[in-house]
Parts: structure tokens; sequence; C-alpha cells
């Protein structure tokens, strides 16, 4: 071909690319501004379908105004019967505990639609005092020195029904499943979390802990991985698969914040203490990893080996608040790919995403048969299971609190494994993955140079195990086996 033709060819090809960009960007515009307008209109009618059904409706985080909560920098929090004392004496809670994406996420009607709460809200709570501010003293020669901390409103309405000593909604919700495998767990006098055990009755020469991705299951690891261990593997290793807070068979609260500390304290207290777990492997995906990391470094002398699929690490700019720049990575806003358009609706639309776990939460068993009739394929039967047995409360929280919050606390993870854990690390990630880019899996390994990535050129964030669990199950058993020698 000429050299004209092919410059002209090339000039062609990079008009074309600029024009689907700028019309991938207008159309997403265009969507997402649709989509702030209908979020909106179904906040005031959850309220009132909530207010009919419930008798009142359920705080959500529309409003821009943060609210204090009361006392000299502390709450008194009631759990289980056990009193702790949660300090509020910076803003550093929030950025630990809660994550500031679940009330701060900018777009073009959100200035709006903020502005429309706060006025009826004002209306509605018009003489009466609605902000207590949470004050902290510090004496100086000639009087007192005060600072604020503002925290917004439905946090502290959550946090106020456990303080005094109630649970805002302990069990599901009108807009939640009932069945009788989503609310096993209300009749058990144990509120730990669902585990599939495997492996010898006594300890075995080593334990290894599954946790799976976000909206999954523990069926993720029992459907794919432990029918295709090796009868040595299974004879060795004691193989734990959990169902995480509010997923799966798991209890799902309908008063939890879903923070990491609540996530890291049930995996112990349902896998580690009751199993006398002294030192074990990790499995993660996805949304796992983040768990993994957190548990690892909890544990350091404990884990003998981290294997990390499509771990969530996003380097983050100096200046860059970590929170809101996690968030705007995993849900940047787009209609295409489709799996990123997902996760924008789950991560920016708090109503939104409460009508999609309506349609196919509370209906997961009719959409179950319907898999299991058009494809008679068990395999893609439980995605569907992992993918619907969930609350609305506890994937918004979920993904806000542990993904989006733990922006910040990744990199002191990264650095603790690397300088005080002497565990095997291992990455595989997808080079299909559309949802977490490859980029994430080096970016891990930047930090922890002794780990191995492998990047599996034909797999995506799924397959990377649905498609290779044969291959798979070798390779997690030479990694236990080089890490345990």
């Amino acid at each position: 071909m000429p050299l004209g033709e092919m410059a002209v060819m090339g000039k062609t090809m990079m008009v074309l690319t600029l024009t689907g960009r700028v019309l991938h960007d207008a159309v997403s515009f265009i969507v997402f501004s649709f989509l702030d307008i209908l979020d909106l209109v179904l906040c005031f009618a959850f309220k009132a379908v909530d207010f009919i059904i419930e008798a009142e409706w359920k705080p959500c985080y529309c409003a821009s105004a943060k609210e204090a909560i009361t006392s000299s920098g502390k709450i008194l929090v009631s759990e289980q019967g056990e009193s702790k004392i949660v300090c509020l004496t910076s803003t550093k809670l929030r950025l630990e505990e809660i994550s500031d994406t679940l009330y701060t996420r900018t777009s073009l009607v959100s200035e709006i639609s903020k502005s429309t709460v706060n006025e009826l809200k004002r209306i509605k709570l018009e003489g009466k005092s609605s902000t207590v501010t949470v004050q902290t003293s510090e004496k100086i020669k000639k009087g007192t020195m005060r600072s604020t901390l503002t925290v917004n409103s439905t946090i502290v309405e959550m946090l106020q029904g456990k303080i005094g000593g109630q649970h805002l909604h302990p069990i599901s919700r009108w807009s939640d499943c009932d069945c009788k495998s989503c609310t096993s767990w209300t009749s058990s006098s144990k509120e730990t979390l669902f585990v599939r055990a495997e492996g010898p009755k006594d300890k075995g020469k080593g334990d290894v802990l599954f946790i799976h991705g976000f909206i999954s299951s523990s069926a993720f690891w029992t459907e794919t991985l432990f029918p295709n261990f090796s009868h040595a593997a299974k004879s060795t290793y004691r193989l734990f698969a959990i169902d995480l807070l509010g997923f799966g068979r798991s209890p799902k609260p309908a008063d939890s914040l879903y923070t990491l500390r609540e996530h890291l304290d049930m995996i112990e207290q349902s896998v580690l203490e009751p199993y006398e777990v002294k030192s074990f492997h990790i499995v993660a995906h996805s949304l796992g990893c983040i768990l993994a990391l957190a548990l690892a470094v909890k544990h350091p002398g404990s884990v003998k080996s981290l294997t990390l699929l499509a771990p969530p690490y996003y380097k983050v700019p100096k200046g860059v608040l970590a929170t809101q720049h996690v968030m705007r990575q995993v849900a940047p806003r787009r209609v295409w790919p489709l799996i990123t358009f997902g996760a924008s609706m789950a991560c920016w639309y708090e109503h939104i995403s409460r009508a999609i776990c309506l349609v196919i939460c509370k209906n997961h068993r009719l959409w179950e048969f319907l898999t299991k009739l058009v494809t008679r394929n068990r395999m893609k039967t439980f995605l569907i299971e992992g993918f619907c047995c969930h609350t609305h409360n506890a994937a918004w929280h979920t993904l806000h609190n542990i993904i989006c919050g733990t922006g910040s606390k990744l990199e002191g993870y990264l650095d603790s494994v690397r300088d005080h854990l002497n565990c095997d690390v291992n990455i595989f990630h997808g080079k299909k993955d559309e949802l977490i880019p490859v980029e994430c899996s080096y970016n891990v390994q930047h930090k922890v140079p002794r780990a191995r990535v492998k990047v599996l050129d034909d797999e995506d964030h799924i397959t990377i195990v649905v498609n290779r669990q044969k291959v798979f199950a070798r390779e997690l058993e030479e990694i236990w086996k080089r890490s345990s020698g």
C-alpha cells in the first residue's frame, strides 16, 4: 500500500476514533443527566412507599447538610449488649469507617436535588433543633477553643438507633427478599457468616480462606474450585469459603453500615475463632482482595500466602481525595462497556440501585428458575444466585465503604505486606477485564516487588476462574505447597 494511502487511512481512523469518543461522551452525558433526575424522583417515591408500608421512611444520603452527633466528641454505641466508645475528634472517622462517597457524589443535577431536599427538610424541621454539634475543647490561657465536626445526617440517624440500643430494621424491609434462604439468619442465636467448610475434620496441615467479590457468594469458589482440587489437597487443607456480611446466606442486618471493621470482625468470628485457625492461606477476588489485605495486615504472622484475583488498587494522585478518585475509576459515568455502565449506576444512584435490587433481588427465585430453564447450566445458575442474593443496603454500603472508602488505606496495607509480612504474594488478572484494569495488578506489584503477576490474555473479570477452574485449582495447590515448604 502506498505511503500516501496509509497516511490518509491513519488520519481517517483518528477522525473516526475521535468522533466515536465525542459521541460516546455526549450520549453518556445525556443518559446520566436523565438518571440524575430519575434518582431524585425515585427518592420521593420510595419515601412515600416506605411511609405507607412501614410507617416511616428510610433515611437516605440525598441531603447535603451534615448534621452532627451529640456529646463531647464521643458516641456510645450498643452492640449485642456491649457498649463501645467511638471517638469523633476529627474527620478521620469518616475516612476510616464511613466513605464520604456515600453522600458526596457531584453531578449536574445533584446540586439542584440537594437544595430541594434541604429546603423540604428545613420546612419539616422548622422550629426544631435539627443539628447537634460535636465539639472538642482545648483549654488555653484565656478561654476555650472549640472545633466542629459534621457528619452526614443519614449516618447520624443509623447510629442513633444503636446508641439507644435499638435496631432500625434488623431484618428485611419490604423491598428486600423475605424468602427462607435470605432470612434464615434471623432465626439463629448466633449472627455469624455462612461458611462452607471442606477438608479434614481435625486440623490439617494448613487452612485456606476464600473471599468472594462484590455481589457474589461462596458459590463462586465451591462450584468451581472445590470439586477440582485433588484428593491430596482436600485431605491436607481445610477449605473455608464464606458469604460476606450482607451477601448470599449470611446475615443482612438493615441497620449495618457494612464498614471494613464489621466485615473483618465477622470473618474472624465466623472462621478464625470457631475453627481455631492459626495460620492460613487467603484466596480473594475483586473486592475480596481489599478484605484479604486488611486481614493479612491485622494477622501478619498467620498468613502463609496471598492470592489476589483482579485487585482493585488504583494509584491516587497527590492532592486528590482518595475516595472520590477511586469512585470515578470504578464508576466513570459511561454507558460503554456495559459492565462499566452497571457499576456506574450501582455506585452513583442510591435509589435507582434500590429499584434494581427490588426487581432482581426480591425476585431472585424467579430469575434463578428462568436461568435454569433457559441455560440448563449449573455453572451459570450459581452466578445468578450470587448476583441476586443480597440486599440493597448491604451492596450500597459495602461498595462505598470498602471499595471507595479504603482508597487511602490500600497503599499502607501494601507497604505492610512488603515490609512486615513474609508471605508469598501471587496475582492473577484477566486481560479482557473491563471492570478493573490490568494496571491495578501491576500497581500492586510496584508496591510489593516480590508479588508474581500472571495476566491471562483471553479471560475477563469472571472467567479468570469460571473458565479455567481445573487449571487454577492446580495453580493454587502449587502456591500452597511452595508457601508451606
